[in-house]
């Protein structure tokens, strides 16, 4: 029997990295050579006092433990865990039920519009943004209203901008700095603005917020549980994915709101059991250690990024180099201005030609288009070779 997709499903675009992956994997059998810098997954090991005590874990945490379900034997020491680095790394204190352990972000993410929205209301999202904001309101049968992130204004989201009607309606908003796509941060007077406006409006504000750690020359991207008030209106998704070099590990944290995090909690509790315990132990070990492990990580992406950018620049484009993110956010060559979609038009060819796959901006929504993604997590040497080839391609 062929089963037939449900409405949501089919109401959703098919998701952008499927495709990516599946091109890629179609290439590689025909025996060509792909370079990969669309999807942003570290390509260095985890750190080895993390590993270590995974493996420690195993081997003695008690036998009659170690292997049960997450949720029935939780390890204490990763809420609290989480909730010494809010207070180290901004100065925020949680409290027991401020805080909940999550399978990384964007799973949590997915999962939050079914704690709090009902089928037919509206969440606010930005675009070009984070794809998962809207499939969590679709698999969740509420709308999404979008607000486009303008260059001009360094990518900020305009409150001003959201409609007084749309406003009057949606039940959350969506807000992501360190961005992705477009590496822009915010100050924390931003924050300010988006809990006032949650306050103003009786909207939850829903920060993405996992690229906090990944922070170069200096910069230090706030949390807007910083911002006096926030717990009353605004939760933070924070992942141990890009900072730690954790990806496939998935541990994260919601933290803010409490009966937004009791919401949350209820999905959890019918949807999935938690995480083994020995990654637990694992994720507290990472945590707890991020003084020492951090630092050393983003010095190796401030030097991808600064070979990205500086060959770039010395070919066809005129870029600032991002203060966080593993990403580099670039303008399409003005010889693509005229396509129907400039963005899809350059990753097309540059992948015919070149067999180089970067992230076409339109495929994080119109406000993308004319721009494309690249993910900083390749080695050194094969960065400067796939970005000397993209320049070449423009200097003929």
């Amino acid at each position: 029997m062929e089963m037939e997709f449900s409405e949501r499903l089919k109401s959703l675009p098919r998701y952008l990295f499927a495709d990516l992956r599946s091109r890629i994997a179609e290439a590689r059998k025909q025996g060509r050579e792909i370079i990969n810098l669309g999807i942003g997954d570290p390509d260095f090991p985890s750190p080895n006092i993390v590993v270590e005590e995974l493996k420690d874990k195993i081997d003695n945490d008690a036998p009659a433990v170690r292997h049960r379900y997450g949720c029935d034997v939780p390890v204490d020491a990763l809420p609290i865990a989480f909730r010494d680095y809010y207070r180290r790394q901004w100065g925020v204190d949680l409290a027991a039920d401020e805080v909940v352990v999550t399978m990384g972000s964007k799973d949590s993410i997915a999962r939050f519009p079914m704690a709090v929205m009902n089928p037919g209301e509206t969440g606010i999202a930005p675009v070009p943004g984070y794809p998962t904001y809207n499939i969590g309101h679709v698999f969740s049968g509420c709308l999404t209203h979008y607000v486009p992130l303008r260059r001009e204004k360094k990518y900020l989201l305009d409150f001003s901008g959201i409609p007084a009607e749309v406003a009057k309606k949606a039940k959350i908003l969506w807000i992501n700095y360190p961005n992705n796509p477009t590496s822009a941060t915010a100050p924390l007077s931003f924050f300010e603005e988006a809990v006032d406006f949650g306050r103003n409006n009786d909207i939850l504000i829903c920060h993405d917020n996992a690229y906090s750690a990944n922070v170069y020359d200096g910069y230090k991207a706030p949390s807007i549980l910083q911002v006096e008030g926030a717990k009353d209106v605004a939760v933070e998704f924070f992942s141990l994915s890009k900072a730690f070099c954790m990806t496939g590990w998935r541990v994260g944290c919601m933290a803010g709101n409490s009966s937004a995090v009791r919401a949350l909690c209820a999905v959890k509790e019918n949807v999935d059991n938690g995480t083994l315990r020995a990654i637990q132990f694992a994720a507290a070990r990472a945590l707890n250690n991020s003084e020492e492990l951090v630092p050393p990580i983003n010095e190796i992406f401030q030097k991808r990024r600064d070979i990205v950018v500086e060959r770039l620049n010395s070919s066809v484009w005129d870029m600032e180099k991002p203060k966080a993110t593993l990403y580099i956010w670039v303008p399409v060559p003005e010889r693509f201005n005229e396509k129907q979609s400039p963005s899809w038009a350059y990753v097309e060819e540059l992948f015919e030609k070149k067999g180089i796959v970067v992230t076409p901006g339109r495929g994080y929504g119109p406000s993308g288009e004319g721009y494309f993604r690249i993910s900083l997590t390749h080695s050194d040497e094969i960065l400067e070779r796939a970005v000397s080839m993209m320049a070449e391609m423009e200097e003929k």
